[in-house]
């Protein structure tokens, strides 16, 4: 029972949290503010760069997908669709997302029979997952346009082009790893099971392909005040996402914006980083929010229905 209590706590924090991070992020800006920077959006780039996010959310459905593989389970797609999508467009705006989208993914799996464990497995799965992405998408901008990629970052095209090529190594090294090693590898007082090949490599190609879709929201909103080249923004939205990262600020408030803008310059239009984080984070965290409010009454319905019966 205490654990039950604990749970619920957490999900209605998580959702009072959600809703003052909304609150803060737009409190900055006055209604007519933004909604003069969305209509300043023509409205062909506002409408690809919100299906660029709809290619962006099933692409982190896939993480999770090769994720339950990985703990060899199976369960239907659209569970893990729904299990995915609920814990991420939450954990994007709350922050910390390991501990945010991990617990409500928790919620999720343990109600289908997975066991904490397992569950562990999927969180440190899908973090792998995107840390390849970061790391190709990064490698493939700095040895594509090493000159911009440079003046970005802040390195010599020299450096650039050792950062590109370390971080490609990377990837391609875990892959090669996952087809020559079997069994478990321990890095210092840790184990961790290596994926088969197939799922190694398919990390890879989701999480690179997943911050392609991100980069892709965000270039054509840039493009309607500037023209980056696409490889710029992903550049620098891999540069922002890191810092992101690395600052714990829950879902990057402040930190994207900052440093994006930092990065771009003036093309880094305030008005296109506001139409952003507007359809990339506050637009999913609604459906997640009534996603997650209907799971856990479906769960309060089941435990009543089956108290009901122990008592007859």
């Amino acid at each position: 029972m205490p654990k039950k209590i604990i749970a619920r706590l957490f999900i209605f924090t998580a959702i009072g949290v959600a809703g003052w991070l909304i609150y803060r992020a737009l409190s900055r800006y006055t209604f007519g503010e933004i909604l003069g920077v969305i209509l300043q959006i023509p409205l062909g780039h506002l409408l690809a760069g919100i299906g660029f996010v709809c290619l962006s959310y099933f692409c982190l459905t896939l993480f999770d997908t090769l994720a339950v593989r990985y703990v060899g389970q199976r369960l239907a797609y659209r569970r893990v669709a729904i299990t995915s999508f609920t814990s991420l467009a939450i954990g994007h705006n709350v922050g910390v997302a390991a501990l945010s989208s991990g617990a409500i993914r928790y919620r999720f799996y343990s109600r289908w029979g997975f066991s904490g464990e397992e569950v562990a497995k999927i969180i440190l799965f899908c973090a792998v997952t995107v840390g390849l992405g970061l790391a190709t998408l990064a490698g493939l901008s700095c040895l594509a346009v090493p000159e911009s990629a440079a003046r970005i970052i802040g390195l010599s095209r020299t450096g650039a082009l050792l950062l590109g090529i370390t971080c490609l190594a990377g990837s391609l090294g875990y892959v090669m790893l996952a087809g020559l090693l079997r069994g478990s590898v321990r890095l210092f007082q840790w184990t961790f099971e290596m994926p088969s090949l197939p799922l190694a490599a398919g990390q890879v190609v989701v999480g690179t392909a997943n911050f392609l879709c991100v980069s892709a929201c965000l270039h054509q909103l840039v493009l309607a005040f500037g023209t980056p080249a696409f490889l710029e923004t992903a550049t620098a939205y891999v540069g922002a996402n890191v810092a992101a990262l690395v600052s714990h600020v829950p879902g990057g408030i402040g930190v994207l914006e900052a440093t994006i803008a930092f990065l771009l310059g003036q093309t880094a239009n305030i008005g296109a980083l506001i139409a952003f984080r507007a359809i990339y984070f506050f637009l999913p965290l609604p459906l997640g929010l009534i996603s997650l409010s209907i799971a856990e009454f479906l769960r309060f319905d089941e435990a009543k229905s089956l108290a009901s019966k122990a008592k007859s």
